[in-house]
């Protein structure tokens, strides 16, 4: 199925594409929400946004997963980045020629955010049709280092294009991301899939699909739980982060982003290393280890005493955040990639994104009424413990209930 080599050749097409692609969307976010930040000057607006930015994930992730797994992947991926691209571009016209009320910047980001909801399940349901098995967890540590990248640079270039230009001129780059994106997969020959007769089925139906695949691997239900029940503690520490160096630490923006620069940093040295010369046997294993880390070090940063040595120590521990998270991320999804049925993964991936996007927002509620009484860093000390003592608890639970691994299919993954 993999030709010798060519297969890097293809991956790393796909990946570039997809590169360009989210350079230009992270730029145009963070232009949108600085503009909307302008225009309003109000924290429940860009409260409103993240909202409208998540809820799309919430609401499509299952027909997200189902199409990914029915259509061809390819086509989702392609369709999807151009209709982003579309939206932004008829929203840049608009704002050139007409004077647009600021709430219709949530069209804008309602509308990216079921694009990249039905674009995610698919692009990561290609890379196991284009890179051999026991390649995946480097390809995925490429991927990885190219989000971070791109997570990192994208606002730095639309905080720079919106500096010289009016936010209508902005929103081209994404424009000019999605077709690069699109030209670059559109050229890659894609592997066709065989996928089972099962007839037509309701959606209902092939959504639990999706949901028995974590049944069935005892140990993949297991993990996805741990991270389900750790998300609602550690999804809201990343808009806590400005508030621990202005509030806590009593320090400026500048030293805010640099906070902001170094778990990207630690984002980018893990992905670096599983891209290298990292290699993964025990992927459920480094998974939970990954867990683990971020819970610790979570922990550590509420401990930190309010003082400039201790927001140094902050920045060190957000570049262990930044590599724990992906030490949890890349083999959970190598994992997944290698061993779900191709016709089934993308409704697998849908579940994990409908897991994010329902702790975050759910998290945030519960945790900004909390952090407003007993500090922000007091939620870091309780979320951090919090994430080490269930997921703990969970691996203790999964030896009680499976003491032979469950229905593992490979012990050393």
């Amino acid at each position: 199925m993999f030709e010798k080599d060519k297969w890097k050749t293809k991956f790393l097409i796909v990946a570039l594409g997809q590169a360009v692609s989210l350079l230009g969307s992270h730029g145009v976010q963070f232009a949108m929400i600085w503009w909307l930040a302008e225009q309003t000057a109000s924290p429940m607006m860009l409260g409103l946004s993240g909202l409208v930015a998540y809820l799309p994930m919430t609401l499509f992730s299952p027909l997200a997963g189902i199409a990914a797994d029915r259509l061809d992947r390819k086509r989702i991926c392609i369709v999807s980045d151009l209709a982003m691209g579309v939206v932004a571009l008829l929203y840049a016209l608009c704002l050139a020629w007409l004077t647009l009320p600021v709430w219709t910047v949530f069209i804008m980001l309602c509308a990216r955010g079921i694009g990249s909801t039905f674009q995610q399940p698919a692009i990561q349901s290609i890379i196991p049709q284009l890179v051999p098995a026991d390649q995946l967890v480097k390809t995925n540590g490429w991927m990885q280092l190219l989000n971070a990248g791109s997570f990192l640079l994208g606002p730095v270039i639309g905080a720079a294009l919106y500096a010289v230009f009016p936010l209508s001129v902005v929103l081209l780059s994404d424009v000019i991301g999605a077709v690069l994106a699109s030209l670059a997969l559109a050229s890659v020959k894609i592997p066709k899939l065989q996928p089972a007769q099962t007839g037509r089925t309701h959606m209902l139906a092939d959504f639990k699909t999706g949901l028995r695949v974590f049944q069935h691997d005892k140990k993949l239900f297991y993990l996805v739980l741990a991270q389900a029940l750790c998300m609602f503690f550690y999804a809201p520490l990343s808009s806590f982060y400005p508030l621990m160096t202005s509030d806590y630490f009593d320090l400026s923006a500048l030293h805010g982003s640099a906070a902001e620069l170094c778990f990207a940093l630690g984002m980018i040295v893990s992905s670096l290393l599983f891209s290298s010369v990292l290699k993964v046997r025990r992927k459920i294993r480094t998974s939970y280890l990954g867990l683990l880390g971020m819970g610790a070090v979570s922990a550590a940063c509420g401990l930190l005493p309010p003082v400039f040595a201790g927001w140094m120590a902050f920045a060190a521990l957000c570049i262990c955040l930044g590599a724990s998270g992906n030490v949890h991320t890349i083999p959970l999804t190598a994992y997944i990639q290698e061993t779900v049925e191709a016709e089934k993964m993308g409704r697998a991936f849908s579940v994990l994104t409908l897991i994010s996007s329902v702790t975050m927002p759910v998290g945030l509620l519960l945790s900004s009424p909390i952090a407003e009484q007993v500090g922000v860093h007091t939620w870091f000390l309780l979320s951090g413990i919090a994430i080490v003592l269930m997921t703990s608890a969970v691996i203790l639970w999964q030896r009680i209930r499976c003491p032979k691994g469950g229905e593992q299919l490979d012990p050393e993954i």
